[in-house]
């Protein structure tokens, strides 16, 4: 029986991006299926403590764009530190994934379309007329981007940031197996170490 990872995220989340192939292919590697579960940092952060960018202190801020060069080198992809549009309004984007979700699709190629437009290609993912275009680039209807405007869909997007905190995530990406959570892409390999491990799922409790 294949094993299940709930993945929360954002598209306007540079880790993220970061992460997404790399998590891909360990979910393939090992016959995971992915639970894809956007989620609105604006909800997350101030259940669970986290700061939006712009408010955390100047040193955490440099600190940052540190990492960010280091893991873009690490990982092999071409990631722009200040793309033109970002921060955005992500909600659209995010919204678009639940929608190829709940259509029965699989969100795979949109999703690394809509990381590399904002994080490389300087497009603007809040912009209805790219998502369209992004759409068209992986062959999924036009349909889906209608669908993603309704209430729905507006709800299974607010759900999951419920669900999300209800699991002790807090921010982007975070990978959840059988409980346990994986905080960020550089917590992959030791993501990858419990599913080849098959060990009981570590809680706080020790």
């Amino acid at each position: 029986m294949s094993r299940s990872i709930s993945y929360y995220f954002t598209l306007m989340s540079p880790w993220a991006f970061l992460g997404h192939s790399e998590f891909l292919g360990i979910a393939k590697r090992h016959d995971i299926t992915v639970d894809y579960r956007p989620v609105s940092l604006g909800t997350v952060f101030p259940a669970t403590g986290g700061l939006p960018l712009a408010q955390r202190a100047p040193a955490r801020q440099k600190y940052r764009f540190l990492e960010l060069q280091r893991w873009r080198e690490k990982r092999g992809v071409t990631l722009n530190l200040r793309p033109k549009y970002w921060p955005l309004d992500i909600k659209p984007a995010d919204h678009l994934v639940v929608a190829i979700v709940a259509a029965g699709l699989n969100p795979d190629a949109f999703i690394h379309a809509a990381f590399s437009a904002c994080w490389c290609e300087e497009r603007n993912i809040a912009d209805e007329t790219e998502l369209a275009a992004l759409l068209a680039q992986v062959g999924i209807g036009i349909e889906v981007l209608h669908a993603s405007k309704q209430g729905a869909i507006a709800q299974i997007y607010a759900a999951n940031a419920e669900r999300a905190i209800a699991q002790d995530v807090f921010g982007s990406p975070a990978y959840v197996l059988e409980g346990e959570v994986f905080w960020g892409q550089d917590r992959l390999e030791l993501l990858e170490d419990a599913i080849v491990s098959r060990r009981a799922p570590y809680t706080p409790q020790g």
